[in-house]
């Protein structure tokens, strides 16, 4: 890899590595901040907690999905051997 292709490459990679790390934060903290507006309650157990900590692991495996999918493009793109 030359040079300015590695720089472009390493450039890509840390904005999908800060773009899925809001993406995170955002799946991680959001749900749980407004689960108590949406709070329903089944046989005394909030509902809305037990939904959104469902939900953020759909989340966060969407997020891996993404990332690996985004970086196997990025490594063909560059060059990179796979392995």
């Amino acid at each position: 890899m030359t040079a300015p292709t590695r720089d472009d490459y390493w450039r890509r990679t840390r904005r999908l590595t800060a773009w899925l790390l809001l993406a995170w934060a955002v799946v991680a903290f959001v749900p749980v901040l407004f689960a108590s507006e949406l709070s329903l309650e089944v046989s005394g157990w909030p509902l809305a907690f037990w939904l959104a900590s469902q939900g953020a692991l759909l989340g966060f495996c969407a997020i891996v999905i993404v990332y690996a999918r985004a970086m196997a493009r990025l490594d063909a793109e560059a060059g990179a051997p796979r392995g």
